[in-house]
C-alpha cells in the first residue's frame, strides 16, 4: 500500500509551486490563502523539510520544494489526462439500438442526419436484424420490437402502429397505362413477396390481402398468372428494393415505406389495408443510460 501525505496538502503544494503564489493557487483551488499556507505546513511537518522560502516576494521553493515538485506536477498532469480521456471515452460510447432489418434501413437510417443534429452528443449505433437480441447480455441498449401486442417483463413504450396496403412505383402504373379501379386491376402486375421470419399465421401477405379483397369484390379470380409472374424474396428490404425500382407490386407497411410515400418513390396501389403490428422500444428497468434511451424515444415519436 502506498503511504501518501494527504492529498490537499500535495494539491496545495503543487499549485502554489506551479502558479508561484499562495493567493493564486487558493484562487485556483477556491480556498483562502491561509488555506494554502496551513496545508504547505502540514505537508512540511510530514516530510521534516521546509518547502519554501518564507519571503515575501517572489515565493521560491527550497531544496526540498525543488526535489518535491517535478513528481507532482508530473503526477497531476497525468491524472488530469487519465480523467479527461476517460470523460470523453464514456461521451463517445454509441447507443446501440438493435432493430428489424426493414425499419432499420428504411425509417432509422434515412433519419439520422436529424438525430446528430439534435444529439450530437450521443452517437448511435444501429444493429439491423431481425434476430431478437437479448438486451440483459449486453448486446445492445435498446430493443425494436415489431409484435402484434407489448412485449412484456421490461420498460416498454410503444412508438407506433402501422398498416399494410399494395404498394408501386408510379412509372409502373404510368408504364401499364391503364387505371387501377378494382383488386383484380393489380394482377396484371407481377407481385412481390418476402418472408416473414415469425412465421404469423396472420402475417399480412397477398394470399390474406386478395382473400380479404375477394369479400367485397367477388368477380376476383382465386388465382391468375400474376402468380407464375410473382417474384419472392427473403428479406423485406430487398422486396422494397425491387418494387422501388418498377419491378411489381407488394403488401408493405405503412410505417416502413413511409418514407418513400411521403416523397412519391411509392403510391397506394389500391386503398384496401390489413392491420399490422406495433412498433416498441423495449430497454432493462433503470438502465445506466435512461437518459439517452428517453431521448432516443422522444425522437423516435417526433414526426419527420
Amino acid at each position: 500500500m502506498r503511504k501518501l501525505p494527504p492529498l490537499r496538502s500535495l494539491q496545495a503544494f503543487e499549485a502554489a509551486a506551479r502558479l508561484g503564489s499562495f493567493k493564486s493557487a487558493a484562487a485556483e483551488l477556491h480556498v483562502t490563502p491561509t488555506a494554502i499556507s496551513h496545508q504547505v505546513r502540514l505537508l512540511e511537518r510530514t516530510y521534516g523539510h521546509r518547502l519554501f522560502q518564507r519571503r515575501p516576494k517572489p515565493l521560491e521553493l527550497t531544496g526540498a520544494g525543488a526535489r518535491l515538485y517535478p513528481g507532482l506536477r508530473d503526477g497531476f498532469d497525468a491524472l488530469a489526462s487519465a480523467v479527461t480521456s476517460m470523460a470523453g471515452a464514456a461521451q463517445a460510447v454509441p447507443l446501440r439500438v438493435t432493430s428489424p432489418n426493414a425499419f432499420a434501413s428504411r425509417w432509422l437510417v434515412p433519419r439520422l442526419s436529424d438525430w446528430r443534429e439534435r444529439y450530437p452528443e450521443i452517437p448511435l449505433e444501429i444493429i439491423g436484424t431481425d434476430a431478437v437480441l437479448d438486451l440483459r447480455s449486453g448486446d445492445a441498449d435498446v430493443a425494436i420490437r415489431y409484435a402484434r401486442t407489448m412485449p412484456a417483463g421490461r420498460a416498454v413504450q410503444e412508438i407506433c402502429r402501422d398498416t399494410f396496403f399494395p404498394v408501386c412505383s408510379p412509372a409502373l402504373l404510368a408504364k401499364d397505362g391503364h387505371p387501377v379501379v378494382r383488386a383484380e386491376d393489380l394482377l396484371r402486375f407481377p407481385l412481390i413477396h418476402y418472408d416473414w421470419m415469425n412465421r404469423d399465421p396472420q402475417a399480412p401477405t397477398w394470399r390474406r390481402w386478395l382473400a380479404a379483397a375477394g369479400l367485397i369484390d367477388p368477380g376476383l379470380p382465386a388465382t391468375d398468372r400474376s402468380w407464375a409472374l410473382s417474384l419472392s424474396f427473403r428479406e423485406e428490404p430487398h422486396a422494397i428494393d425491387a418494387v422501388v425500382a418498377g419491378q411489381g407490386i407488394a403488401i408493405c407497411s405503412s410505417v416502413v415505406v413511409g418514407h418513400e410515400l411521403k416523397s412519391g418513390a411509392l403510391v397506394q396501389a389500391h386503398p384496401l389495408s390489413l392491420p399490422g403490428y406495433g412498433f416498441y422500444l423495449v430497454a432493462l428497468a433503470q438502465h445506466v443510460r435512461h437518459a439517452d434511451i428517453e431521448a432516443f424515444a422522444i425522437w423516435m415519436r417526433t414526426p419527420g
